[in-house]
């Protein structure tokens, strides 16, 4: 399992006090509110910052970070990912999981390997998982409960049965 879970991207700065503009990758459009700091990663580094204020300018996140004061200290985070700790992150109700667990897991119909988790997305009322299958093309699961039989993070296996259709 991964340590950290990447939630956004500082796109830009903003105005000259050391604003960023941050593209938000979480489904919580306020997931920033609910943080007292982040981890911006530079070079595989990552640096703990506190946040001072978050706000919203249209689909854009304007966050404004402790010892960040300057439009210069701003550029030098611009281009670079933001994380937060396992720890941090929200807990799950039961059947579901951190899309950073799932990627990689081996995927399995019966005793057959089907190929490796290599991607999910979100497509109408349910989540897909592409399947990267050698020689074929991807597979693209929709995750529902009578496709998707049994995740185990902990033997990095899935468990399905693929619809006739998708065959």
């Amino acid at each position: 399992m991964v340590d950290y879970f990447e939630i956004g991207y500082i796109s830009n700065t903003h105005a000259l006090k050391g604003e960023l503009k941050v593209r938000n990758y979480s489904s919580n459009q306020k997931r920033f509110e609910e943080l007292k700091s982040i981890l911006v990663e530079q070079n595989g580094e990552y640096t703990n910052y506190q946040i001072e204020n978050v706000r919203y300018q249209k689909d854009v996140v304007l966050l404004k970070l402790k010892d960040v004061d300057t439009i210069e200290q701003a550029e030098r985070l611009k281009g670079h990912s933001i994380f937060i700790e396992r720890k941090d992150a929200p807990k799950l109700s039961e059947g579901s999981y951190y899309i950073a667990d799932l990627i990689g897991l081996e995927v399995f119909e019966d005793d057959t390997l089907v190929g490796t988790l290599e991607d999910v997305f979100t497509a109408g009322a349910a989540d897909v998982y592409v399947i990267k299958r050698k020689g074929k093309d991807d597979l693209l699961l929709p995750a529902l409960k009578e496709v998707i039989l049994d995740v185990d993070i902990e033997n990095k296996k899935i468990m399905v049965k693929i619809p006739e259709a998708l065959k």
